[in-house]
């Protein structure tokens, strides 16, 4: 059966910030500094802490629109006018928000997750800035008194 996120029991984001810090082996505030340090190190570091931190943010909106909503239903009647309903509507919304979030920071985490080991692990690969650059960037050196190639030629411009 599934894992399930959204537990209300549950904090979400504390139990996820204990699977970083054992994951990484250190705490998040110094896996953030090392993130920023050098982003480029470690790219699994850096889309952990990156989604980490939209996790946090979703965590945040789902907080506010809960109290805003809390707050609304303290004043209601029998009857929920649409204003409160659509303050239902948002607190749902926020939910989804948080849980996909969390969803991709799981994923992050897990090494055997689906689609780490095989061709879209490696198309995703392929999509992570490079380092350095992928192609040579300055023309290659040609000795004195070889023919200049055949396109300079064709281009009426002179050879080396």
């Amino acid at each position: 059966m599934p894992e399930r996120i959204s537990d209300g029991a549950e904090d979400v984001v504390g139990m996820l910030t204990e699977r970083i810090e054992a994951r990484f082996g250190m705490d998040l505030d110094q896996l953030k500094a090392a993130v920023a340090a050098t982003p480029t190190a470690n790219p699994d570091a850096t889309d952990v802490v990156k989604w980490h931190g939209l996790l946090v943010e979703a965590q945040s909106v789902l907080d506010r629109t809960e109290d805003d909503l809390l707050a609304a239903l303290q004043t209601q009647p029998s009857e929920v006018d649409d204003p409160t309903m659509d303050l239902a509507h948002r607190v749902n919304a926020a939910v989804t928000t948080r849980d996909g979030r969390a969803l991709v920071v799981k994923w992050f985490l897990d090494p055997d997750a689906p689609g780490k080991k095989d061709l879209a692990a490696e198309r995703l690969a392929r999509l992570r800035p490079r380092t350095g650059p992928a192609v040579q960037i300055s023309a290659p050196h040609q000795p004195s008194g070889a023919p200049a190639p055949a396109s300079a030629v064709r281009a009426g411009r002179p050879g080396r």
